[in-house]
């Protein structure tokens, strides 16, 4: 494997710090951080630049929050300086590893994404009767620091490169504690290995999706499943046979088991792909896809927060439009005309000035599918399980 060097005067040049800035800055720009850095943006990326090359940088503190939709998570986010450096790095080194990328790896990656994932998850579920769907436990909180700089290391030989990754990797701040024993450990290895990366850095999409690039091409080229596909730490395997995914399950479990990963084995389990698989939200059957129950009570709660805020007049009309029109954006990605129809049609958009989004407005915006027999969405959920895994 081709290893890169001389990669530090591209990181700290003049050029890829000023689009750092940019990139960090993109909707954030009224924030007070964020407006006070670029108000004397020259100054503050000359001192930036200053600790980059004399090798004083070093990250500041995380201020944290928690969010609680889909479920409860810790969001940590970095001072604007230290995301100005997080872009600095990744727009340097994500074109190298881009190559090395697994084409079934689909998360935060340019031209890949949600729904193009769904989109081949789909294609899979109409070509294969079976498939085997995996979740890592606790993925980001269980990611091991030396590991993952070996992984980087595997890639780029430029020393001081790696150490700035180094650096934002050993900074990151406490995360959800994962005490698991792996083969060779003793009794302290859990307490002296630093493990987890902060979700909501921009660093972090990147660091997971290094850290589990072998694994890609592992399952690719060693087990040969007749589909996979990987949304950061979900994923899909496809196969003709029940077989083919139970002795897959046991080599997955082996192969993460070295990067000192888990699978959940309540939610790693082999489906008929005719009973549906959930993915990203959505439950995924042969001939059709639909949202998961949870995703359509969250947007007509949400729906309704947008209403009310509009009709007490702390919310904008764009702002209800935005959301909307992202909301059917996603939605429509599967075989959803119906419930659309219904969601809109018994919740019109009312307030002063008189808004009204119809069905008539939603046919103008995405043309409708043939609609199947089956209900507007599933509320089951869960699919049959199949016994022996």
């Amino acid at each position: 494997m081709k290893r890169h060097g001389g990669l530090w005067p591209l990181v700290t040049g003049w050029p890829n710090l000023e689009e750092a800035a940019r990139r960090a800055a993109l909707g954030k720009r009224s924030r007070p951080d964020v407006a006070a850095f670029l108000l004397e943006r020259e100054t503050h990326l000359a001192a930036l630049r200053r600790e980059l090359l004399e090798g004083r940088y070093q990250p500041a503190g995380y201020r944290t929050f928690v969010i609680h939709e889909p479920k409860p998570r810790q969001i940590s986010a970095a001072p604007f300086r230290d995301r100005v450096v997080h872009h600095a790095l990744t727009q340097v080194l994500e074109p190298i590893f881009e190559r090395r990328f697994s084409g079934a790896s689909y998360a935060c990656r340019v031209g890949k994404g949600t729904h193009a994932a769904l989109a081949a998850a789909r294609g899979a579920a109409r070509s294969y009767p079976y498939v085997l769907k995996c979740d890592v436990r606790k993925y980001f909180a269980s990611i091991d620091h030396a590991i993952l700089v070996a992984e980087l290391q595997r890639v780029i030989r430029c020393g001081q490169t790696v150490e700035l990754a180094r650096r934002i990797v050993e900074g990151s701040n406490e995360q959800e504690t994962v005490a698991w024993y792996f083969p060779g450990d003793s009794l302290f290895t859990p307490a002296e290995r630093r493990r987890g990366l902060p979700l909501g850095n921009q660093t972090s999409q990147f660091f997971a999706n290094v850290y589990l690039n072998r694994f890609d091409h592992f399952v690719q080229r060693e087990i040969r499943p007749g589909a996979y596909l990987r949304y950061v730490d979900d994923f899909l395997l496809f196969a003709s046979t029940q077989n083919e995914l139970k002795d897959a399950h046991g080599r997955i479990g082996e192969f993460l088991g070295d990067f000192r990963l888990r699978l959940h084995e309540g939610k790693s389990r082999i489906y008929r792909v005719r009973d549906g698989v959930t993915f990203l939200g959505w439950r995924i059957f042969p001939d059709r896809m639909r949202l998961v129950r949870q995703n359509v009570v969250r947007f007509r709660r949400r729906l309704a927060e947008l209403l009310a805020g509009y009709a007490a007049g702390t919310t904008t009309r764009e702002e209800v439009e935005q959301s909307v029109r992202a909301w059917i954006g996603h939605a429509q990605q599967g075989d959803t005309w119906r419930l659309r129809e219904q969601i809109f049609a018994d919740n019109p958009l009312v307030g002063p000035p008189r808004l009204v989004i119809s069905s008539e407005n939603f046919r103008a915006a995405a043309p409708p599918v043939k609609p199947s027999r089956a209900s507007a969405f599933d509320v089951k959920g869960k699919g049959k399980r199949i016994k022996g895994i």
